[in-house]
């Protein structure tokens, strides 16, 4: 299943067609003026009931709207294409809603989403170009913040460019017929020389260069490219930008489990989306037909994103998905990613180094090919440094047991972070002895992470990250007070 899609919205964005179509908005006053304002911008056939409309109401719309003097009737609900609440009695505006739904006729009231089968987001207007900010009608000043945000950012040529396109889409198709050659033709005209004389108002000159490309434009031949993106360890802030650029372009997209559903969201919606993911002892698709689906896609000429959780050259194969495309010919970029040790210690609030704990850090896998967990025990009883283990949740107790055995002192201070940088981030803590008998307790998930050092110490005082359902659990050590 393709968990991208678990995410539910409140509510079902779309774009209604109102040219002409009958609408009825019971009110008039300043409120019922918003809506009015709105409906009569997508050319919408107005009737509003109300024993009195008010003094802007009349002289903006006076003569485009349809004024029946008087209160609201349950006679009136019928042959509207939607209807909007907006007087000042809560009780006929419940009667409204209730009246509508009954026979499934779209109805907003006013300010009161719980009654509203349908919401009015926030606009931002480039026409054609709309772009909808909602909060699900829980918080309408916020919606406008971000509206007025991305305001500054979209410049109103963007219509102009977006009507130049919709001309000639129909002549693109005649000499495109295929939908992946066409996306590609626009990507390089929003994003090269002739979206830019739009944006800078050169229209003319645009038009003319515009018209000239459709004409010559020719399937592309090309093969496509690898984009190897890491995904970070699971909050999306913690994307780069370049990933996020890419992540919006490819044709085909394959992640494995370690990517949460919010960034998968991130994608293009019209990519292909394929689960390559992998856990212990349950590989989805063996690595070796990764590696060749990614060499068989980029020669059909599709872009192909890889999105790998955390960073793909740590612990992440990365080295060994591109060895084939470079031997291959095939052209691919990497895009680091913020890897699990960093972010997820960081959310814990536990410092790699510090010059009072720890001089240097160590990256190691608990999870090695062939299901052990066989490491340099020496080199990681190292004193006076921080070890961070990928992957050891199921070897946690060799692991406590064989750096006592190597001399750590069963003291040291452990943390297990599960599902770092995320609302269900945990963080336990205790010590080398203690710790595998705190985790048996519990039902942790992967993906965990192992933190050994005396930086684990500063957990208590430095931890900042508070997600919406963080629990920390502590062992009965010396590190509780």
């Amino acid at each position: 299943m393709d968990k991208g899609y678990n995410i539910r919205m409140q509510h079902f964005p779309i774009f209604v067609t109102l040219n002409s179509q009958p609408c009825l908005v019971v009110g008039g006053g300043p409120v019922a003026l918003r809506k009015i304002r709105l409906l009569r911008k997508a050319d919408a056939a107005i009737t509003v009931v109300a024993p009195a409309i008010c003094t802007e109401l009349e002289s903006e719309f006076g003569a485009e709207i349809t004024h029946i003097a008087r209160e609201f009737n349950p006679d009136d609900i019928g042959g509207y294409r939607l209807i909007i609440a907006a007087t000042n009695v809560a009780a006929v505006n419940q009667r409204i809603s209730e009246l509508a739904q009954a026979v499934n006729v779209p109805v907003n009231v006013v300010d009161q989403p719980d009654l509203c089968s349908f919401i009015t987001p926030s606009i931002i207007d480039r026409s054609p170009v709309l772009i909808a900010v909602s909060t699900g009608g829980q918080a309408p000043v916020l919606a406008r913040t971000l509206r007025t945000r991305l305001e500054a950012f979209i410049p109103a040529s963007y219509g102009t460019l977006a009507s130049a396109m919709g001309r000639f889409r129909d002549k693109l198709k005649g000499v495109l017929p295929e939908e992946t050659d066409r996306r590609r033709f626009w990507d390089r005209v929003v994003n090269g020389a002739i979206g830019e004389m739009y944006l800078s108002g050169r229209q003319t000159q645009a038009d003319e260069r515009l018209a000239d490309a459709v004409t010559h434009a020719s399937p592309s031949q090309a093969q496509g490219e690898v984009w190897l993106v890491g995904a970070g360890p699971g909050d999306p802030d913690l994307l780069t930008f370049r990933a996020l650029r890419l992540m919006q372009q490819a044709d085909v997209v394959l992640y494995d489990r370690l990517v949460s559903p919010e960034i998968l969201e991130l994608t293009r919606r019209d990519a292909d989306r394929l689960y390559v993911g992998k856990a212990r002892s349950n590989h989805a698709v063996p690595q070796e037909e990764i590696n060749q689906l990614l060499l068989q896609l980029a020669l059909e000429g599709k872009n192909v994103l890889r999105l790998k959780g955390g960073d793909p050259f740590i612990f992440g194969r990365g080295g060994e998905e591109i060895s084939l495309l470079s031997e291959s010919g095939v052209n691919f970029q990497i895009v680091p990613g913020i890897t699990a040790a960093s972010g997820c210690a960081t959310y814990a609030g536990i410092p790699l180094t510090h010059r009072d704990h720890a001089q240097s850090c160590l990256f190691v896998t608990g999870h090695l090919k062939n299901n052990t967990v066989d490491l340099n025990w020496p080199l990681l009883a190292t004193p006076n440094q921080t070890v961070v283990v990928y992957m050891g949740l199921i070897g946690l107790p060799v692991i406590c047991q064989q750096l006592i055995a190597h001399g750590v002192a069963p003291s040291m201070p452990i943390a297990l972070v599960e599902q770092g940088t995320t609302r269900e981030q945990k963080v336990y803590t205790g010590t080398l002895e203690t710790m595998p008998d705190v985790i048996a307790n519990q039902q942790v998930k992967a993906p965990t992470l192992i933190i050994i050092g005396s930086v684990v110490s500063l957990h208590d005082k430095l931890a900042w990250f508070d997600g919406q359902c963080l629990a920390s659990h502590r062992a009965a050590t010396a590190l509780d007070r």
